[in-house]
Parts: C-alpha cells; sequence; structure tokens
C-alpha cells in the first residue's frame, strides 16, 4: 500500500485500506463519491482517490490545525506549496528549533500547516491534543529525529498534489458534510470517529475535537442515501447502537501502536 499521508495520525487506518478497497470495488454503483467527515491523516480518502476507487472525495476535518495541512496541500497555490516543502527540507532538528515553532504564533495557513507537521512528527504517537509532550527516547533512540523524514514529507505532498483535482477538503463540522451527500446514491461514505461511547478515554486524549453524539451520528447515517462503512472499538454500547439502527457488524484483527492484538468493528449499512 502506497504511505500517502503526511500524517502520523494516532488512530491512523492503514490496516482497514483492504477492507475499503473490497467495500468500494463490490459496489455496483458508479461513479462513487467518497466522503470522509472525520478525515484526520486522511489515509482512507488519499488512497482510493489515487488508487481510482471513487472519481473523487470530499474530506472533512474540523480541527483547525489539521485542516490548515490540508488547505495547504490541496487548496494553495503552487508557491505556497513550495514554500512549505523547502521550510520541511531546510528544518534543522534541535529541541530549541522545535519548541520555537511549537510555541510560536504562525499568521499564515501555510506557516500554521508547517507548524502542525512539527508537532505531528515531534509529539509522541503524533498526538496534537493539548497535553501530548515531545518525544524523548523515540525510535532507536533517536529522540525527536525518530520521525523527521523532510524528503519522505516532502515526496508525498508532490503525490498528493498531483491526484488534488480529485479531492474536496473543507474545514467542516463531520455532521455537516454527511448532511451535503445524504441524498446521493453513489455517496459512500466512511466514517472513522473518535472512540469517546462506552466510557472509552482514547478519542478524548487524542483528538482536540472529540465531543460526538454517536446515537444521532448513527440516526444521521441511517438516514442517508448511499453507502456507509463505520469503524470503532468493539464495545456493548457500539454493537447496541448498530443493531438499533439495523447496521450490519463485521469484527476484525488489528495490531495497535503497542504491537498487541485488538479487536475492532467494521459497522455497514446494508
Amino acid at each position: 500500500m502506497a504511505q500517502l499521508s503526511p500524517f502520523r495520525y494516532p488512530g491512523g487506518k492503514s490496516w482497514l485500506v483492504p477492507e475499503i478497497r473490497r467495500w468500494l470495488s463490490s459496489s455496483k454503483i458508479a461513479p462513487k463519491i467518497f466522503i470522509e467527515p472525520f478525515a484526520g491523516g486522511g489515509i482512507a480518502s488519499l488512497i482510493v482517490t489515487y488508487e481510482g476507487l471513487a472519481n473523487s472525495a470530499y474530506m472533512g476535518e474540523i480541527d483547525q490545525d489539521v485542516a490548515s495541512v490540508w488547505i495547504s496541500i490541496l487548496n494553495s497555490s503552487d508557491e505556497d506549496v513550495s514554500w512549505l516543502c523547502k521550510k520541511i527540507l531546510e528544518f534543522n532538528v534541535t529541541l530549541d528549533n522545535v519548541q520555537k515553532i511549537i510555541n510560536g504564533k504562525p499568521r499564515s495557513i501555510k506557516a500554521k500547516a508547517f507548524r502542525t507537521i512539527i508537532k505531528n512528527r515531534m509529539h509522541r504517537g503524533g498526538i496534537l491534543a493539548p497535553g501530548s509532550g515531545l518525544l524523548k527516547a523515540g525510535e532507536s533512540n533517536k529522540g525527536l529525529h525518530s520521525r523527521w523524514y523532510p524528503e519522505t514529507l516532502v515526496k508525498r505532498i508532490s503525490i498528493i498534489r498531483k491526484i488534488k483535482r480529485k479531492i474536496v477538503f473543507k474545514n467542516i463540522d463531520a455532521f455537516d458534510l454527511i448532511q451535503r451527500f445524504s441524498h446521493k446514491p453513489n455517496a459512500f461514505y466512511f466514517i472513522d470517529p473518535p472512540y469517546t461511547i462506552g466510557g472509552k478515554r482514547a478519542g478524548k486524549r487524542l483528538y482536540s475535537h472529540n465531543e460526538v453524539d454517536h446515537d444521532i451520528l448513527f440516526q444521521k447515517l441511517a438516514s442517508v442515501t448511499g453507502s456507509v462503512m463505520l469503524t470503532y472499538d468493539d464495545s456493548p454500547e457500539v454493537r447496541a447502537l448498530a443493531r438499533r439502527y439495523k447496521f450490519k457488524i463485521k469484527s476484525i484483527s488489528m495490531m495497535n501502536s503497542h504491537n498487541a492484538t485488538m479487536r475492532e468493528l467494521i459497522i455497514l449499512k446494508p
């Protein structure tokens, strides 16, 4: 699988990509509009557009820091993207330089995007939420250098620019984006919300915007005309919602960031 996202994103869904491929490939409806209302690192939207599984993708993300990166890469001029890539390639990773960028107050979207990329790469687990700390030992005891691959980041940005005409990004609330396409039968929704249902703490720890009414989310998705795939931690509360709104449930094994095997749910609207 091509690694396309510029983010190290907590809760990234690269392990789920084969399931998304099967879901889209098995559909008899074309052309497809792929909708990712909780975009985050955007892995799903990037893969389906890169591989031609959808004609277009609509990514939504309410977090303004994350949004600044997608706006800069997808919606900005070539000059602004060149500026961002140059900043990435020339950045000298030292504790002082990292802290200076993270504590700064960028005035432009592209400068905010650069700060977000630095935070994402230098914070433990890629966590951008308040309270997250910088890497210490890091990968192979490389500290702050552990996840800093400037040439790789610039290459990914270049690839995304080549497919940007297929992707629309909006700094928008997930529910508003869902509603926008609710009457389109060729819309395919991939839903990966913060896991906060049933007392789950991961969503609150990992994401700045973590308040989601999961009952209303299921209700909204049950009413759309298109197809739906959700992913959640396996919990009685999630299973109960899926049953209430007549969604199909599939349990799948995955490896978390600590290399432990966990069960997650793939929930499909028939």
